[in-house]
């Protein structure tokens, strides 16, 4: 098995495993990211569009009702898991213009047609190689098609303080902005709009979303974060250190409860947009 193909692997078996508690702890997180992406991008009545490693289907169902009865939005994961979670919620929600299916966001293979607009929701910084998937992408879109990628922008400083619990845990490879934030080019709007470029994107621009995400207490964080991809950093820790690596947290986060328990952060969300450039 190939470096990339193991990569992507591991993020299918993590997706798997956290995908009946992803976005079931409490927190509003997921959800009003997809908003602001799905925002961000404008969706139309009538359009087509393809939602890249899409969860339990938030984009989806933040888009479906705009786009309309005409339009249409086509959805996969590399998690069968979350796949058949999305499709739970949309036929709970009774939305009858959502396709879902099972597909690598590194290279697609079950994706046909072309689309008006591409989503991709906290996604691009798990893939091996995400300059080389968002050139794959760009088959996918129409000329002067649109895509947006949402990234996290600058972490809380309690979020940082955390984050750095886990680094000598983790394998050097991810110690770039998808765990640090301050290197590669998800460290800056910059960095993300080059990536982009380079990709063969143009109009690229970035709009920021600040979000302030509440925990109800301790245990509350605690819930969410192995319901998250943060389970992957977990993982990371011997079974013997966790222990200590949650007691180490906790005594973070108790510098920032409220006088009724309560923890807010503040994440700053990117959504960097572009257009296809069809010379490219």
């Amino acid at each position: 098995m190939s470096e990339k193909a193991e990569q992507t692997n591991k993020i299918a078996k993590l997706f798997d495993l956290i995908s009946d508690s992803y976005d079931r702890a409490g927190v509003d997180f997921f959800q009003p990211i997809a908003a602001g992406l799905s925002e961000a991008l404008r969706p139309l009545p009538g359009e087509s569009w393809l939602d890249i490693g899409c969860g339990r289907g938030a984009v989806a169902e933040h888009a479906s009702a705009k786009l309309g009865d005409k339009g249409m939005i086509s959805c996969f994961d590399i998690s069968a898991r979350m796949i058949e979670n999305a499709q739970s919620m949309v036929k709970q929600k009774n939305l009858s213009n959502v396709n879902l299916f099972v597909d690598d966001a590194q290279s697609p293979t079950k994706v046909e047609g072309e689309f008006d607009a591409i989503s991709s929701c906290l996604v691009l910084f798990f893939l091996p190689d995400p300059l080389e998937a968002l050139r794959n992408w760009r088959k996918y879109l129409v000329s002067s098609g649109r895509i947006g990628v949402t990234t996290f922008g600058v972490n809380d400083p309690g979020w940082q303080e955390i984050d750095q619990l886990f680094e000598k845990y983790l394998p050097v490879s991810t110690l770039d902005a998808r765990a640090s934030g301050i290197r590669g080019p998800f460290a800056s709007d910059e960095g993300m709009e080059a990536l982009l470029t380079n990709a063969g994107y143009h109009e690229v621009r970035t709009v920021k979303q600040m979000l302030p995400v509440r925990f109800q207490n301790f245990d509350k964080w605690y819930e969410f974060s192995w319901s998250t991809g943060q389970r992957g950093m977990w993982l990371q820790v011997p079974e013997g250190e966790r222990a200590a690596l949650r007691s180490a947290a906790e005594a973070i986060l108790a510098k920032h409860m409220q006088e009724d328990g309560s923890i807010t952060f503040y994440q700053e969300i990117r959504h960097t947009l572009a257009h296809l450039d069809p010379r490219a």
